[in-house]
């Protein structure tokens, strides 16, 4: 539904706001108000949360919304229905004039000066494709299987944008089950599998892309923390290609296919091109390190404009004006003159795809009982995991979902006493 409501909208002219599906209320509603979105379309649920209802409560605080629209059973009254059908058309409507040059899509990022909505074209979306696609080597034809959620510029480009410049096939995984993508896998005679790197590195380990049924060859690798991509294992799969995403929040990304020996390639400044080495490779962007010792992009795929200061936020040095400081504490090693990302941006903590202000955490955690702690805690597949400790965990539960936040954010305090 996700892919063909987005190249519907594009069709039709319209710019699409892609929405984490962990966001909460407040969050929903901050969003549409900045882009003034005139509809929405939901889910009516998945798993145990409601997406139905959240979208209703964020687009009655959303002026602008004229239009609730949902996918699913049992929606509630007020949000209007859709469904995919492929037979009934009524004549054939032709798509709106192409320009590339306007917004295709609209991303939202936090960076330390706050929230930004984050709009690109479709040339700087054919840009990050490219990166991934060339880079990776992926065919003509490709049969796609992704289990990253494409509500980001990363999962959009690395899922929907790969398989139109492939022309071949996608299958979208809901990344909740690991023995259901397991089975994808092997049933399903898929030859790419775009997955968090992490995950993937575990499945070649435990054998998975290595029975004799399974067709897959190219792994796309994304890293939502790029700073542990060079103390990783080794690519141990010498039956499939393994290429790493380098991913920095929404201001753009990366890539770089392992060397034959499994080992992540060494990173350097200046202009990258995909696919590396290649003598007809064309440049897609370009890496620095600042004089603050942080890592900075720039290229087609870069939204610059929308990372400028705003009136009244912090000045912020960059190296020139066209980069885009990703906040990432980098340096340059001497020696091999390859780039070393040595940890994340000061101020902010990422579950998974989701990200907010580290001081969030102390403002949720004074609306808890006295004595309760909520902290942010380094995990290697989500970034960071949170971890909470209250006397009653059960009502703390509660009060986080009071407070509108995700089920990420409310197992902090999951009931430990079965080892789980």
């Amino acid at each position: 539904e996700f892919a063909l409501t987005v190249l519907a909208a594009l069709r039709a002219g319209l710019v699409t706001a892609l929405l984490p599906q962990l966001w909460r209320q407040s969050e929903l509603t901050g969003a549409l108000n900045r882009i003034g979105a005139r509809a929405i379309v939901g889910v009516s649920r998945i798993e145990i949360v409601d997406h139905a209802e959240l979208a209703l409560n964020a687009a009655v605080e959303a002026f602008s919304i004229r239009h609730v629209f949902g996918y699913g059973n049992d929606l509630p009254e007020g949000m209007s229905p859709l469904e995919i059908t492929t037979s009934g058309m009524n004549g054939w409507l032709p798509p709106a004039a192409p320009d590339a040059r306007r917004p295709a899509i609209i991303t939202f990022d936090i960076t330390a000066d706050g929230f930004r909505a984050i709009p690109r074209n479709h040339l700087q979306l054919i840009s990050g494709g490219l990166a991934i696609f060339l880079e990776a080597g992926l065919p003509q034809g490709a049969r796609l299987l992704s289990a990253i959620a494409p509500a980001s510029f990363a999962g959009c480009v690395s899922s929907v944008v790969t398989w139109l410049l492939s022309g071949g096939s996608l299958a979208l995984h809901h990344p909740a089950d690991l023995q259901v993508l397991e089975q994808q896998i092997v049933d399903e005679h898929h030859d790419t599998l775009i997955a968090p790197a992490l995950l993937a590195i575990r499945l070649a380990e435990s054998g998975t892309l290595a029975r004799p049924q399974v067709a897959i060859r190219n792994v796309v690798g994304l890293w939502r923390t790029p700073d542990r991509v060079m103390a990783s294992e080794d690519w141990q799969d010498t039956g499939t290609t393994l290429t790493d995403v380098y991913l920095f929040g929404e201001a753009g990304l990366f890539a770089a296919r392992r060397l034959a020996d499994g080992s992540p390639v060494p990173i350097t400044p200046g202009s990258f091109s995909a696919p590396r080495g290649a003598a007809s490779s064309k440049a897609i962007g370009e890496i620095i390190v600042t004089p603050k010792a942080t890592l900075a992009l720039r290229g087609t795929m870069v939204p610059v404009a929308a990372y400028r200061p705003a009136p009244g936020e912090s000045l912020v040095e960059t190296a020139a004006p066209d980069y885009v400081d990703t906040g990432y504490a980098a340096h340059l090693d001497r020696t091999t003159g390859a780039i070393g990302i040595t940890a994340p941006p000061v101020g902010l903590v990422g579950v998974g795809g989701y990200r907010f202000l580290a001081q969030d955490l102390e403002s949720w955690a004074k609306r808890l009982a006295a004595g309760a702690m909520l902290t942010a805690l380094p995990d290697q597949l989500n970034g960071f995991r949170l971890a909470g400790r209250a006397g009653d965990n059960r009502r703390a539960r509660e009060a986080l979902g009071e407070l509108g936040l995700n089920p990420l954010m409310v197992d902090a305090f999951r009931d430990r006493s079965s080892g789980t």
